[in-house]
């Protein structure tokens, strides 16, 4: 594959989108630990006899050193931080309404567009892509399409953290093929609603976000755009590391229905960063090789935002040094892990000071094991 291989398609507008509820550290993990304290009062004759550990409290610098994050938006703290609920307090849409999602994806479409400088009804194909969907059916891109006044069709990925990426190469493999004319790309991870927010490792891992991309011909694309040159997708099933069973068969099974440890985001994070590193290392350096291209060629590699460590040595290993913060920008500090968002998020904020000319790295890895990528050159 030479370095002039392109798909024909291009990025031609950003836009991300968030709730302006934001949670600190220190607040979420004072919430935390007076649930700990609670719960291990109320099992002290159990702890005193052995037969149960007694639950550890958090601190903000631990968080900080687990995963980098200092704070994340959140869609409603007031449940989060009540410590006989610890879950968002998210109420129920009527149908006839439009539904929380949707409202996530449209928001962020809107500055995609207005970018993009196009309008609702210039689109043609939606296809959303987030780890968890508030619902099966309709498709949550259908009401999206509906609420933009948008032509054409639209349908839902779910690919867990790779989700995003996957729906990114969909919409420009739709393009290429003459299916569509201009492909929006919605993500509205509404992550908050799936943790676990008693669980020590994992209660600060997750924020709210939404993000979305304009797909065009690359012979329609505005100076400044972001063509694509190539994609790739990968998969390699691993069924213990990062789980989310919840489903609609749950109330199938009385014994385990109101289960919410299992019925929750749950990984073996140890696990799965030493299994994620290398995969993602190989699955990166193969796709820019495949261009004749150097890693150090690439000005900027937008990785999807799990851990700051995670993200560094990754970074570290594909160019043999450390990156540094304009390479491979973190955004984790700000918005936490949105799932399948992180990289376009980072991507969105991230890219508007590189010249044309410039080759950028979209890529991601999750559940699954799911990986993506899409390599990038300025216009």
């Amino acid at each position: 594959m030479s370095a002039r291989t392109s798909t024909g398609t291009s990025i031609t507008g950003h836009g991300l989108w968030h709730p302006e509820n934001v949670l600190e550290n220190p607040e979420l993990c004072d919430a935390f630990n007076e649930f700990v304290r609670r719960q291990n009062a109320l099992h002290a004759d159990a702890i005193a006899a052995g037969t149960r550990e007694p639950l550890k409290e958090s601190t903000p610098d631990f968080v900080v050193k687990a995963s980098g994050i200092i704070r994340r938006y959140v869609q409603d703290k007031t449940g989060l931080l009540d410590p006989e609920r610890m879950c968002p307090n998210i109420k129920d849409r009527p149908e006839t309404e439009l539904s929380i999602q949707a409202e996530y994806a449209v928001n962020a479409a809107k500055v995609a567009l207005a970018r993009a400088g196009k309008v609702g009804e210039d689109v043609d194909l939606v296809v959303l892509g987030c780890s968890n969907l508030q619902r099966l059916y309709p498709a949550i891109a259908i009401e999206v399409q509906n609420a933009i006044g948008a032509h054409g069709y639209g349908f839902d990925i779910s690919l867990g953290c790779s989700a995003a990426t996957g729906a990114t190469q969909l919409a420009s493999q739709a393009v290429r093929l003459g299916q569509a004319k201009c492909a929006l790309v919605v993500v509205p991870e509404l992550t908050t609603g799936h943790m676990n927010w008693k669980e020590r490792d994992s209660h600060f891992i997750f924020g709210d976000a939404s993000v979305s991309l304009v797909i065009e011909p690359t012979e329609n694309a505005r100076p400044g755009s972001w063509e694509i040159l190539s994609t790739q997708m990968a998969s390699k099933w691993n069924p213990t590391t990062i789980r989310n069973n919840r489903g609609y068969l749950d109330r199938c099974d009385p014994e385990t229905e109101h289960d919410e440890v299992s019925k929750l985001f749950h990984q073996q994070g140890r696990r799965v960063f030493k299994d994620v590193v290398p995969l993602a290392e190989k699955f990166i350096k193969e796709h820019v090789a495949a261009h004749d291209l150097q890693p150090s060629q690439i000005s900027r590699y937008w990785l999807h935002q799990a851990n700051q460590s995670m993200n560094e040595l990754i970074a570290k290993r594909v160019l043999g040094r450390e990156a540094t913060r304009e390479e491979a920008p973190i955004i984790l500090d700000e918005f936490g892990n949105t799932a399948s968002a992180g990289s376009l998020l980072a991507f969105s904020r991230h890219n508007e000071d590189l010249p044309a000319g410039s080759y950028g790295m979209m890529a991601s890895f999750g559940a699954g094991y799911s990986l993506g990528s899409l390599l990038l050159r300025r216009q």
